[in-house]
């Protein structure tokens, strides 16, 4: 079968989910005009979470496709792409989701600045609660996600492969940028400055990932020469060869680059097809040049902006409907509908065969979250607020759920790293392991809504 007739196959379930959830979404909508009550609000509460979860994943994918042509374009590494715009790709719901919890809870204040000190705790706390959800649902959800669907589809090797580096520097990275964070929310009272330093370990990571796609780029340089005198011989001879010669590359390294010269050689069989951007689940291809790039880079982020300021405004009418705190539906609802990309940007690499990149793409999404996603509206929130810190408590008390929430961040991420540490690979088990302790987080937010803490 030929590419474009497997394209419209593969894209043709997704779309049938998209028309199935439109039609569940009038329906619930005029049940909830007709006869509302509370089983018809959240009925409808629950079609527009999902109708703005395919929104979002919808208008992710272009925006993806155009950052990627934009960076093999200005010749930006790898890693510093896949850290950079390929994380606001993915991140974008988080980053507007925060900034809508803030502006919307201010806006709807008289103006006092008490009112608009306790809005903006509120909405604040909100945005902490989606991030942090967000968070927690990429490096246990996605991974997990990711290993059950590669141990029904790819039998020959039925396992994410987890390298160390993923562990010791991404993994690492996202932990000590959590307990930065952890440590700021200790505090009784956010300072605009704290988003400053978020925003330095960011940086911190970005340089990181240059000095590494550097020396990435000496090794695969290297295994690219010795592949060529090579190619018919068996990846561990290839290992054995190199080391005699004083050098280790890794069993991905060397594999990825065979893949390259595999796709390389296909390539110049056939005919160049122009790069171009999937829109409406690949049935609309979007030739690119500079300009067109740039506007589907804008259009998109129109789009994912308008669903999650609709994502914000349903998680807030849910919250009062139900007469809970917003955090604690913003730790679930807000998160997983705002985690969407992420999802289908790692089972992606891991269809292909990125192991690493299905890994990685979640935790480094987790960093940007936590530095980025934060930071940006805490800034906006401070400058609302006339530059005052930001109140973390209510009635002398932590906001609602936060004590909790640092703790099993915190433990979660632990567990999580020890588990992918073990073996260095994913398997259904372990999957079912981390399906699991995400389990418990929802429970904790299930309990938290209804009273109970930690």
């Amino acid at each position: 079968m030929s590419a474009s007739e497997s394209e419209p196959t593969s894209s043709r379930l997704p779309l049938t989910v998209a028309l199935v959830t439109v039609c569940v979404l009038a329906v619930t909508w005029a049940w909830h005009a007709m006869a509302p009550s509370l089983a018809a609000t959240l009925s409808f509460a629950i079609a527009q979470v999902v109708m703005i979860s395919i929104v979002i994943w919808q208008a992710c994918d272009p925006f993806a496709d155009a950052a990627q042509w934009l960076g093999e374009r200005y010749r930006i590494p790898g890693s510093v792409r896949g850290a950079t715009l390929d994380a606001i790709a993915s991140s974008m719901p988080e980053l507007f989701s925060g900034i809508f919890f803030v502006v919307v809870a201010i806006a709807a204040t008289d103006g006092s600045a008490a009112a608009v000190s306790a809005a903006g705790s509120e909405g604040f706390g909100a945005t902490v609660a989606t991030c942090a959800g967000s968070a927690v649902y990429n490096m246990m959800l996605i991974p997990a996600i990711c290993a059950l669907v590669i141990s029904v589809s790819r039998k020959s090797h039925p396992t994410i492969d987890v390298e160390s580096k993923v562990i010791t520097r991404d993994g690492m990275w996202f932990l000590g940028c959590e307990l930065v964070l952890i440590m700021f929310l200790y505090q009784a009272e956010l300072q605009w400055w704290m988003a400053l330093v978020l925003i330095g370990m960011y940086c911190g990571y970005v340089a990181q990932l240059v000095l590494d796609a550097k020396s990435f780029q000496r090794a695969r340089d290297v295994v690219q020469n010795r592949l060529a005198d090579h190619s018919s011989t068996d990846t561990d001879s290839i290992v054995r060869v190199l080391r005699e010669e004083g050098i280790r590359p890794s069993l991905s390294l060397i594999e990825q680059v065979r893949r390259e010269r595999n796709s390389e050689s296909a390539e110049d069989a056939e005919e160049e097809e122009d790069d171009a951007a999937g829109a409406l689940f690949g049935l609309v291809q979007i030739p690119l040049t500079l300009p067109k790039a740039w506007i589907v880079i804008g259009f998109s982020t129109l789009v994912a902006a308008a669903a999650c300021y609709w994502l914000v405004e349903v998680t807030r009418e849910a919250a009062a409907t139900l007469n809970v705190p917003i955090f604690f539906l913003a730790v679930i609802v807000a998160a997983a509908a705002s985690s969407v990309p992420d999802t289908f940007l790692s089972v992606g690499a891991a269809r292909r065969g990125d192991d690493d990149g299905a890994v990685s793409n979640a935790f480094g999404s987790n960093i940007f979250d936590i530095c980025i996603c934060l930071a940006v509206p805490l800034l906006v929130n401070s400058y609302l607020n006339g530059w005052q810190p930001v109140l973390m408590t209510e009635n002398g008390q932590p906001i609602a759920g936060l004590v909790g929430l640092r703790v099993l961040l915190c433990g979660l991420t632990l567990v999580t790293l020890l588990i992918m540490w073990h073996g260095h690979q994913l398997t259904r088990r372990k999957a079912f392991v981390l399906i699991g302790l995400y389990g418990i987080f929802v429970a904790y937010a299930i309990a938290g809504s209804l009273g109970f803490s930690i």
